[in-house]
């Protein structure tokens, strides 16, 4: 069975995940490490917990969950994978972080692309791919139905949902998103969310503002 560890990162508080399966090996997902000190408490702790990434895969593209891609890649010498929608977020990576007053020079190139509706494995544990654009165009949820959860990128939070403001962001698309790929899983369905705390589809189904 799968299992997630969560680490936070960055000047926005993001929320970086591994996913490990039984035989410690893992995908990284949306590598948000910053500086030097937060790519080397990473690193530790894959080495401590003896794990083996695979690959590194992101829920979209936005500067906050792909500062350690690059990194990671080369650290580990695994592919990086995104839905295809993503690749215009991606390539204007450098700017959005000179708005923000932040250093990026260096943005990574997708391996290849992960298609909604599809399933991949880790080992012999799956992953459902839920397509969830609205935030930005190409925002994708990994959904592991075994487990009962769901990464959900920056697509719903505890009493609310991504912001809309950005390029490529629709706020109606979103709410359909999320009404028609996460609110019809079961309501024990824990949500770990690119910010914050988790929730579960449950919690949010009776408590989000936007859905309630």
């Amino acid at each position: 069975m799968l299992r997630v560890q969560t680490f936070t990162f960055n000047p926005f508080q993001e929320n970086t995940y591994l996913i490990i399966n039984d035989k410690n090996q893992c995908w990284i997902v949306d590598p948000g490490m910053y500086n030097a000190a937060e790519s080397k408490h990473f690193v530790e702790n894959i080495q401590q917990l003896q794990l083996k990434p695979q690959a590194v895969i992101n829920t979209h593209c936005h500067i906050d969950h792909i500062f350690g891609v690059k990194e990671m890649t080369e650290v580990y010498k695994i592919p990086f994978f995104i839905h295809e929608k993503e690749l215009t977020v991606l390539n204007s990576a450098k700017s959005s972080a000179a708005l923000f007053g932040l250093v990026f020079n260096d943005t990574p190139s997708p391996s290849g692309y992960l298609k909604a509706s599809h399933h991949f494995m880790l080992g012999e544990d799956e992953i459902a791919i839920l397509f969830t654009p609205g935030h930005s165009p190409g925002s994708i949820c990994f959904y592991d139905i075994v487990g009962g959860w769901v990464i959900g990128g920056d697509v719903l939070f505890q009493g609310s949902i991504g912001r809309t403001d950005l390029p490529g962001g629709h706020h109606q698309t979103l709410l359909d998103s999320i009404e028609n790929e996460l609110m019809n899983l079961p309501d024990g369905v824990v949500v770990y969310p690119g910010h914050g705390t988790s929730t579960t589809i449950g919690a949010e189904r009776k408590n989000n503002p936007f859905f309630n």
